[in-house]
């Protein structure tokens, strides 16, 4: 039985990793870099978009799968989730978003703690998510490592593109301890971020000092290894930060240690717009139907507008809240803010390109472009609209989902 199921497995990883050449008619299609296009049709072969355009003078080649649907965009990007870390029973076997054993815990790895198998992926690709920033969750000052994912396979190692993104950490009351426990203040957060940063850059002189020489090597340390990545800005800070004041916190960090950094969550932006700007920083806002309540008290759905507006690169996200343990779907929070001011381009934009901008992904997903990854979410109506449903989802030309949601 165990061979068997084994060479199934094999099977079902060589089945999905063969890129299917197939064909989308729709009779409108969002490239999402350009105009919409009516009546068009986007080509993918060997995984990988090959040609966009009006299906008046763009043939689709003999032999090819041909989908059909109202309106096709490119794959949906989810900018900022747990899921696959957190799970949709919400008990403890699936709930490793968040160890509360020690506030800062830089070393955790995302690949370690991803489950493919979860059904809340199965439960995105239906509703044409096909790439994912997951990892672990706000609420520790670093609560551990980011990654990216499409969301496809049975492993890991068939899922993921970017193993370790982002460095996760919070500022403000959803990461200070009670009792007589660190960190209890603003600022001891700040203070104790800063520490375990110059230690970090300590930890960086002295490996650089060695060189090749193994003997005069310091000994190993993880949590310093991935600060290290930081201060070498190979990863940016993705810091959850919802009021002004730990905002601010986080751009005075970031100037100080030369970090790149994403804000997170960003629910007071529209109070740091001139400031944010200066930065150059992009933000993943919070779900815009996240509930308006604690450090969200003073959210605003015309906050998406006011970042616009100011030229800050931003993108929605499903997010993670400890009460609601399915996850949202970046389609439906994305309507919200195209009903408040933001428009459906705009948000659509939020949830392609925009958000493989903020993930360094432009150039591979996030539009419908030649030379991109076959990722496509088919619908058959206005993808804005309630009674409208995803209807399939193809990941780099293979169809991974054809259920109507």
């Amino acid at each position: 039985m165990k061979l068997f199921s084994t060479c199934v497995a094999v099977l079902a990883f060589a089945a999905q990793a063969l890129a299917q050449d197939l064909a989308v008619r729709a009779e409108l299609v969002h490239t999402v870099s350009g105009e919409p296009l009516r009546n068009g049709v986007v080509i993918v072969r060997g995984g990988k978009i090959a040609a966009v355009g009006a299906q008046a003078n763009t043939p689709i080649p003999a032999g090819l799968r041909v989908l059909e649907a109202k309106v096709v965009t490119p794959g949906l990007v989810d900018a900022h989730s747990v899921v696959g870390l957190a799970g949709y029973l919400n008990q403890a076997q699936d709930q490793d978003q968040l160890d509360p054993s020690a506030p800062i815990q830089p070393e955790l790895r995302a690949i370690d703690a991803y489950n493919a198998r979860e059904r809340l992926i199965v439960w995105l690709r239906e509703h044409g998510v096909t790439t994912v920033h997951t990892g672990h969750a706000p609420g520790a000052l670093i609560s551990g490592q980011t990654m990216i994912v499409k969301t496809r396979g049975e492993t890991v190692e068939e899922a993921v593109i970017v193993p370790f993104a982002m460095l996760a950490a919070t500022l403000g009351a959803d990461s200070r301890a009670s009792g007589e426990k660190s960190p209890g203040t603003a600022g001891k957060q700040a203070a104790m971020l800063r520490e375990a940063l110059i230690g970090a850059r300590e930890y960086q002189r002295k490996l650089a000092a060695a060189g090749d020489d193994a003997a005069k090597r310091p000994e190993r340390d993880l949590r310093k290894e991935a600060l290290v990545a930081l201060l070498e800005r190979r990863v940016p800070l993705l810091v959850t930060a919802q009021r002004h004041q730990d905002i601010a916190s986080a751009l005075r960090l970031a100037k100080e240690f030369e970090l790149r950094i994403v804000l997170d969550g960003a629910a007071e932006a529209y109070e740091m717009l001139e400031p944010i700007k200066a930065a150059g920083f992009p933000v993943i806002l919070h779900p815009p139907l996240a509930r308006f309540a604690g450090e969200l008290e003073n959210a605003s759905r015309a906050t998406p507008v006011a970042l616009r507006d100011a030229g800050i690169l931003f993108a929605f996200q499903s997010g993670y809240e400890e009460y609601v343990p399915k996850t949202r779907v970046v389609l439906f929070e994305a309507a919200i803010a195209a009903a408040h001011g933001l428009g459906p381009q705009g948000a659509l934009k939020a949830v392609t390109l925009d958000a493989a901008r903020i993930l360094g992904l432009d150039q591979r997903l996030g539009s419908l472009d030649v030379g991109k990854d076959g990722d496509l979410a088919l619908f058959d109506g206005d993808p804005f609209e309630y009674a409208s449903h995803c209807i399939g989802a193809v990941i780099e030309g293979v169809v991974v989902s054809e259920a109507v949601r």
